[in-house]
């Protein structure tokens, strides 16, 4: 299974910095114990010095990373604010066809709540779907099917 890892890097922020990254080890640790052969892609573990990128290599990283998330089998989003890379990635890994689950109290966003399968309330709910071994049955249940079939959550 291959995760996407996505969520708030920068969000409202007015700088060049970015908000605390912890919930990425919190979700890659749940992973890797709950699913050993998992294989994740995680941007910010990939160019943890983004924030000093010129342009040309702030820019292609940016849409090399946003193309990646549609190579995933799984996307999580972890967004307790609103993030416009996130939604890029989110609506790249919807048009491929993957499961995305979101970690958000924004349940009325719809650019959120028409590309997700799965809303989650926080980061516990989250690792307790993963440890339930719940996650892992859904992806192991959506195996062999089509790509058009991840249909987001009802009402």
């Amino acid at each position: 299974m291959h995760v996407f890892i996505a969520g708030v890097m920068q969000a409202e922020r007015l700088d060049n910095q970015i908000v605390s990254q912890g919930y990425r080890n919190r979700i890659t640790q749940a992973l890797q114990l709950a699913i050993p052969d998992v294989i994740i892609t995680d941007p910010f573990a990939l160019n943890p010095g983004s924030v000093d990128y010129d342009t040309e290599q702030a820019r292609h990283t940016f849409l090399t990373m946003t193309k990646k998330a549609a190579e995933a089998d799984l996307l999580i989003a972890y967004l307790p604010q609103v993030s416009m890379g996130t939604a890029m990635e989110m609506w790249e890994a919807y048009q491929a066809g993957a499961y995305i689950v979101a970690v958000t109290p924004h349940v009325h966003h719809w650019a959120i709540r028409f590309t997700t399968n799965e809303i989650l309330p926080d980061l516990d709910s989250l690792e307790a779907m993963i440890h339930s071994g719940r996650l892992h049955q859904v992806m192991l249940s959506r195996n062999g099917r089509s790509t058009i079939d991840a249909s987001p959550i009802a009402d």
